[in-house]
């Protein structure tokens, strides 16, 4: 299995855009990459030579892909659990391994586990019928928010359920109640939370136990996507970011996190004044809101998941300037990214750009662009711009 070298092979499932931009940190490292792709079309397909085309829900195909890596990890949480404990009986090494993946893959049992850990999240419970929806949104007062338990991503499966007479916008969901599928178990319900931004907090952490943290991001959310990231949070007052990072860094632990970890949080005022947070959603791979480190840290999240899921020692994740900031490049026109490149490149040449090679359809992810300066403002601005030009937003 071992490369020339005796370097190893990490295996990815799944061929999007994480497993394409982990390939240039496995060029530097040394370290052989190869990806189960859904068609050789796929992001990462078009740039990894080692790129076998399988579904990540085929048993038999990632069970033969998975026989000439020495490690096995993931793009994407949709791998299926029966797939994964397969994995495990053939004796594969996966990180993160299935058992952690399971909260990443199922959101009530992320509340479920987290309620125990004491870790603050907004209060909520599980619904099967229309009565139990109407139960907790009179205990905790409308609006609600009801999520599809799995398979949910960038604002779908996620609904507002602005009053009892609303309830029947997820009748179909729950009419699902007990069907198998990402229903099976019900409906979470979560209250609304009354938030000041959205927090993102991004760690790794290796099998030998080894942590790191990036500093805490400010998410920007537009209709559910993820549109700008500023890295270190603006006027992040300390404690919250102590605190943030130190519960994000007990979570990798009590879950027994192996590789990148994201948790993406609210900023609340709790009820003594005092800054506080609470979690929204665990994401265990590279992620988009530490998409600024490729450019803004010693060590970007892509090198530092290789090195963790080969529990490597992990690299220092100290940002290299003030600030950085990621743009999402989002839709956009199929025929003017590249044609794009010349105007940003002449107008700014500090600005980093990476394009998915994603063919394109609105409001998915085509690309990021990232600034890194001194000043936020600025980082902001020139980040923008070139987003915003390579979606034809603007033209000049």
């Amino acid at each position: 299995m071992r490369a020339p070298g005796g370097f190893p092979v990490v295996g990815v499932v799944g061929g999007g855009q994480l497993a394409r931009m982990m390939q240039t940190s496995a060029i530097e490292l040394g370290i052989q990459l190869s990806v189960l792709a859904e068609s050789p079309l796929a992001s990462a397909a078009l740039v990894v030579p080692s790129s076998p085309i399988g579904d990540h829900t085929d048993l038999e195909a990632v069970r033969e892909f998975a026989r000439s890596c020495d490690v096995v990890t993931f793009d994407h949480e949709h791998v299926p659990p029966a797939v994964l404990a397969a994995l495990e009986a053939d004796g594969v090494v996966c990180h993160p391994t299935r058992t952690a993946l399971r909260y990443a893959q199922d959101k009530l049992a992320m509340r479920e586990r987290l309620t125990r850990l004491g870790i603050a999240s907004p209060r909520w419970a599980t619904a099967r019928t229309a009565d139990d929806v109407r139960a907790f949104g009179d205990d905790i007062g409308w609006p609600i928010i009801a999520k599809t338990p799995r398979g949910g991503y960038d604002g779908k499966g996620v609904t507002l359920v602005a009053n009892p007479e609303a309830i029947e916008s997820i009748a179909d969901w729950l009419d699902a109640v007990g069907s198998p599928g990402p229903l099976e178990h019900g409906v979470l319900l979560e209250e609304r939370v009354d938030f000041a931004r959205e927090l993102a907090v991004l760690v790794a952490r290796s099998p030998s136990g080894q942590g790191a943290a990036w500093p805490v991001v400010e998410t920007v959310q537009t209709e559910g996507i993820c549109t700008d990231v500023v890295a270190p949070a603006p006027a992040l007052e300390p404690g919250l970011g102590a605190l943030a990072t130190e519960a994000a860094l007990r979570i990798a632990g009590e879950l027994d996190v192996t590789g990148v970890l994201a948790v993406e949080m609210f900023e609340v005022r709790e009820a003594d004044g005092r800054p506080g947070y609470r979690v929204n959603e665990l994401a265990m791979r590279p992620h988009n809101s530490g998409h600024w480190s490729m450019d803004g840290a010693v060590t970007g999240q892509f090198e530092q998941h290789l090195r963790a899921v080969l529990d490597l020692p992990l690299g220092d994740p100290t940002p290299c300037a003030p600030w950085t900031v990621m743009a999402n490049v989002l839709g956009g026109h199929d025929d003017r990214l590249y044609r794009a490149y010349r105007h940003i490149m002449a107008r700014d040449p500090g600005v980093k750009m990476h394009l998915y090679g994603k063919g394109v359809r609105p409001g998915r992810k085509l690309g990021h662009v990232t600034v890194s300066s001194a000043h936020l403002e600025g980082a902001r601005e020139r980040a923008r711009h070139a987003a915003d030009y390579l979606e034809g937003v603007i033209t000049e």
